[in-house]
């Protein structure tokens, strides 16, 4: 009985130097792949969407690619890779701007570019820790593994001194705790929030791999509503919202800061992972929300001890008052928000993407 040619589902997807194809046909057999003047041509026989028949496709791709091909057939589909011929990311796969009925994306695969450079980067942190733990194994642990080290361990000693005491303080005193937060806490945040400054440096001069902004809008934003809006305003001292603030803050920090600690040993604990990249989920916007509360309560407090206000009133007859400048900060604290959650986004998606690819 003769059969007829048909057009098998292709799903693709791509990375900066390759593009991955994959055939749905099971049992493939008489399979042929062949690359012509930047044309894929395939055919081959299977079980595909129609039963089993003859099957064929081609794609003229869009930027040129190198001749080889290689191919893999198993029991359930056919996969194909192409080396493109230069290394960037494509808009699309084929020439012709409007993609082929037989063609679509392979999710399971599917990365933006913005992840391809995520995955790529953790390829090479993956390398580095391969290295740093060679070196360990020998004895000869780098000034840079200490320092770091060091430095997340006092950040995390410091942490959870603030959070276990906020803790057992709001159990035995209940609600009256939480006015005098500032009084019994701030101390060591005070200490755990200029010490955070050495963060950004490491981001600005590659100490760690991180990006910088992200690393500095956090800092730069609890450090203001740490000095400026709490610290300035003895008014504010006295206020719940301190508890508010501090409490996310620290809780945020106690998995944070021993996942970098057993990360500088290229050592993982599961549990712990998870925790990282979760935990700030529910927190981090609760201690926006509280944060947004603070500029809000200091607003009128600001307003009547004319602090950080400038008087030009002799000059130009204006008057900049530093409340002025908070409702544009509330405003800013949105973007930054924003731009954060974005990135704790993406790098939880990165470890748990990644995980799961290497599972399969």
């Amino acid at each position: 009985m003769k059969m007829s040619l048909l057009t098998p589902h292709v799903y693709w997807a791509q990375r900066h130097e390759d593009i991955y194809l994959r055939v749905e046909l099971i049992d493939t057999q008489n399979m042929k792949v062949h690359m012509h003047e930047n044309v894929l041509e395939f055919s081959g026989q299977g079980h595909g969407a129609k039963g089993q028949n003859d099957y064929q496709f081609s794609l003229a791709f869009r930027l040129p690619v190198n001749p080889e091909v290689s191919f893999k057939s198993t029991q359930r589909q056919v996969s194909i890779t192409v080396k493109k011929a230069q290394r960037g990311w494509w808009d699309r796969l084929t020439i012709q701007e409007k993609k082929p009925l037989f063609l679509a994306p392979d999710f399971d695969r599917w990365l933006e570019e913005s992840d391809a450079e995520m995955e790529i980067h953790e390829k090479e942190e993956n390398q580095k820790r391969v290295k740093v733990s060679r070196r360990e194994e020998n004895g000869r642990l780098s000034v840079k593994t200490i320092f770091l080290f060091l430095y997340n361990l006092v950040q995390f000693l410091c942490f959870s001194w603030i959070f276990i005491n906020m803790t057992v303080r709001l159990f035995i005193l209940g609600q009256d705790s939480m006015y005098d937060t500032f009084h019994t806490m701030s101390d060591v945040m005070f200490f755990c929030q200029t010490l955070a400054a050495i963060e950004v440096v490491n981001a600005a001069f590659g100490v760690v791999k991180t990006g910088v902004v992200p690393t500095l809008i956090q800092v730069v934003g609890r450090n203001f509503i740490l000095f400026i809006i709490i610290g300035s305003l003895e008014e504010m001292h006295n206020k719940a919202v301190v508890f508010f603030v501090f409490y996310p803050w620290s809780a945020i920090e106690i998995f944070r800061y021993p996942f970098y600690m057993l990360g500088c040993f290229n050592t993982e604990w599961k549990d712990l992972t998870w925790l990282r990249y979760t935990a700030w989920i529910p927190l981090y916007p609760l201690g926006a929300l509280a944060e947004a509360v603070a500029v809000v309560q200091s607003i009128p407090l600001f307003d009547e001890a004319n602090l950080f206000s400038i008087d030009l009133t002799k000059s130009i007859g204006v008057s900049i008052r530093f409340s002025h400048f908070l409702y544009i900060y509330l405003v800013l604290m949105v973007f930054a928000l924003t731009v954060n959650f974005r990135h704790l986004y993406k790098q939880r998606k990165r470890r748990f993407h990644t995980k799961k690819r290497k599972a399969q």
